[in-house]
């Protein structure tokens, strides 16, 4: 697999095979996300995996302080405006239509957002760790190192799904993780091996063209 095909084929997977992940897979994959790219080599960013009874004991943990609130980091502005609030409400969407679940229908649509603290059914949890401290461009740095894990798992067989869902319990978690005060999760992401069985696993969110997004000057 060339990075062309592993980037077009990274999805988010929201259903999840039980097949454990080795530990030896997900340290050869931190291995490589490790020579992502960030700012005078800063490498911003630690990881907490858990699986197991580690990973069981979060989703006690999420159980007990759902629903959470945003912090003074929210995942999205406040009023989101166009063309991006009509991408994040088509996308809910078209993952909902594919779940069978009607736009009416609260409750189920609450059920599936709380499989996000399930890791939807992943065996492996990844918590992504900052220091308060660091600036919006250590938080894009980090970024790069969380698609590089993604596209690396992709070549490797394995799903992957962000989860900022996690950030509505970051307080919370730095406490369950015992964290410095001068650190926080960023987010978290499902690790496994996808079950394409599964209708939501067909999900491709539609993509802006490149004349929607780029100007050319000089050519």
């Amino acid at each position: 697999m060339n990075v062309d095909e592993a980037i077009k084929r990274r999805i988010s997977i929201r259903a999840f095979k039980p097949d454990p992940v080795s530990e030896a897979l997900v340290r050869e994959i931190l291995d490589v996300a490790r020579y992502a790219p960030s700012g005078g080599n800063l490498q911003p960013w630690k990881v907490i995996a858990v699986a197991g009874a580690a990973r069981e004991a979060v989703v006690q943990f999420a159980q007990a302080h759902l629903p959470g609130a945003d912090d003074d980091r929210p995942v999205y502005p406040a009023n989101l405006w166009e063309p991006y609030r009509s991408r994040r409400y088509k996308v809910g969407e078209d993952m909902y239509a594919l779940l069978g679940i009607g736009r009416d229908d609260k409750p189920a649509r609450l059920a599936h957002m709380a499989q996000n603290f399930r890791f939807f059914g992943a065996p492996v949890g990844l918590f992504f760790v900052i220091d308060k401290g660091m600036g919006h461009g250590q938080w894009a740095h980090l970024g790069m190192f969380i698609q590089s894990i993604a596209l690396a798992a992709t070549e490797r067989g394995l799903g992957a799904c962000m989860q900022e869902a996690w950030a509505r319990i970051r307080a919370p978690l730095a406490r369950h993780f015992a964290l410095p005060d001068s650190e926080m999760i960023y987010c978290g992401m499902a690790l496994g091996y996808a079950d394409m069985t599964k209708p939501v696993n067909t999900l491709r969110s539609d993509r802006a063209s490149v004349d929607e997004f780029a100007t050319f000057k000089g050519f």
